[in-house]
């Protein structure tokens, strides 16, 4: 990496590793969560609740802040950190997932992809050089490579994707210019154990400063993506960071870094605490239920966000049912603490030689629902039988 990022591998307990990357913008302690800001904004709050939480990076989407406001007026605005008002580091994501969302309204070809905005219906075009130019206007810490996602489970598209996904890679290599933003590689290939290894030799000859993992918890099993991790994670460059994208379930979490994964985002804490579901260490939490409405405990006892220091289950409920919006900002709060302090106990476990137990204890405690149950009980079975 350059003198101005730097990746520092501490120590590692198992397939778990704990590290420092250093940026511009300061330094991510890791295994990491990074809490996303889509529009340059995490939805319901402020630049002071996310560092009153321990947010050390935050995510912001490409192809959102490129069609509204536009690339060109944030950097005449100084960049992302000063137009949002984050003096710590910022990751974009290239905006390929979105576009490819789109099936109904973009063409794909060689050269890039032609999409209409969701917006107002107008046409644009992202190519590799495009993407570089917009994240390089944006200004964020880490960039993301322009890649297609293509469904998991389908081999022969996977097959052709990836040899464009590769072909992407080269040209945002060769564009990218900017020596204070690192950019990342992305490996594809589905759920293909064999597209996932060519992946990672191709990108790995590119030297990128840190690479990502993409196309996962798109459609394919808990199982199935465990299975890629394990092919990835070993395949990957032990001096740079490993970057899971778009993945922020706690019990995906915890399964992940077991298998050398480093940063992680999603908006799962903050969506589903917008619906009333908040997270503990049992699992979620619906406060539009009934039973929490005379309970007078916080949502998690212990936990020392704002909202569980000074507020009730029974008034958190009333907030949701009466529609006030207060109550999606007390939520988020809440979810993206709770996030916050897995990671610091991740990484204090990773430090102490006892991630294993830790890893067992939280799925053996975390109550899922249905189908998500029966996999990660599976997946604590198998690790038991490995440490036999």
């Amino acid at each position: 990496m350059s003198g101005t990022f730097q990746f520092e591998l501490h120590v590692a307990d198992g397939g778990a590793r704990c590290s420092t990357l250093s940026t511009p913008h300061g330094s991510v302690e890791m295994p990491a969560f990074a809490p996303v800001g889509t529009q340059a904004n995490v939805k319901t709050l402020e630049p002071r609740d996310l560092c009153e939480a321990g947010a050390s990076l935050i995510l912001s989407n490409t192809y959102h802040l490129y069609l509204r406001p536009g690339h060109q007026l944030i950097e005449r605005m100084g960049g992302l950190h000063r137009f949002m008002g984050w003096d710590r580091p910022i990751l974009t994501d290239s905006g390929g997932y979105q576009v490819f969302s789109l099936a109904g309204s973009r063409k794909l070809g060689d050269d890039g992809v032609l999409f209409r905005s969701h917006l107002d219906g107008s046409l644009h075009q992202f190519t590799p050089e495009k993407v570089m130019e917009i994240e390089q206007a944006l200004g964020p810490d880490i960039a993301m490579v322009l890649d297609e996602c293509p469904p998991p489970l389908d081999r022969l598209y996977n097959e052709e994707a990836l040899e464009r996904t590769h072909r992407w890679a080269e040209r945002c290599r060769h564009a990218h210019r900017r020596a204070d933003q690192a950019l990342f590689g992305i490996v594809q290939g589905g759920i293909f154990a064999d597209l996932r290894l060519r992946s990672v030799e191709f990108l790995r000859q590119l030297e990128f400063p840190g690479y990502a993992i993409g196309g996962l918890a798109v459609g394919e099993t808990k199982e199935q993506m465990y299975a890629m991790l394990d092919v990835v994670g070993p395949a990957l460059p032990a001096d740079k960071p490993r970057y899971l994208m778009g993945v922020g379930a706690p019990e995906d979490i915890v399964e992940a870094v077991a298998r050398g994964v480093d940063l992680f985002d999603c908006v799962l804490p903050t969506r589903v605490a917008r619906n009333g579901q908040l997270l503990t260490p049992d699992g979620r939490m619906n406060l539009r239920n009934a039973q929490y409405a005379e309970d007078p405990r916080p949502v998690q006892e212990g936990c020392r966000c704002y909202t569980c220091r000074t507020f009730s289950r029974a008034y958190l409920r009333h907030l949701y049912k009466a529609g006030e919006i207060s109550a999606l900002r007390l939520g988020t709060i809440h979810n993206v603490h709770f996030m916050l302090e897995l990671m610091g106990q991740i990484r204090a476990a990773i430090r102490s030689g006892g991630f294993g137990s830790f890893r067992q204890s939280f799925l053996e405690r975390y109550q899922m629902t249905n189908q998500t149950v029966r996999h990660a009980q599976r997946a604590l079975r198998q690790s038991k039988r490995a440490q036999k």
